[in-house]
């Protein structure tokens, strides 16, 4: 139950992060899917990235995990039919501002 609530969660910010950002479109089938693709990819690609990356990450004081979350909403965009974003810079506000709503939505998830 507790992955279906946050399915649901990750879907709306997704729309909601769609209405937010120019440049970015999704309908609400493809947002379902987006969220799967996007849990999928936090779970078994970035770990292995943010390892990887971590000297650059260090370097720019954490400012290029931002870049790896861009670069994650674009592979996304080659995966889910019907989602787009027009380039790096929407796909990193898109992402920014998908993080800021999916954040402030988990404060109401019921904790166990």
């Amino acid at each position: 139950m507790k992955i279906f609530i946050h399915l649901l969660v990750s879907t709306f910010a997704i729309i909601v992060a769609t209405y937010l950002v120019p440049g970015a479109t999704v309908t609400l089938w493809s947002a379902v899917l987006l969220a799967v693709v996007l849990g999928i990819i936090n779970v078994f690609i970035k770990p292995v990235v943010k390892i990887i990356a971590l000297p650059i990450t260090i370097l720019t004081l954490g400012l290029f995990s931002l870049v790896i979350n861009a670069l994650f909403i674009l592979l996304a965009t080659k995966i889910v039919p019907g989602f787009y974003v027009a380039g790096f810079w929407t796909a990193l506000w898109f992402s920014i501002v998908l993080s800021l709503i999916t954040a402030f939505f988990g404060l109401f998830e019921q904790k166990e």
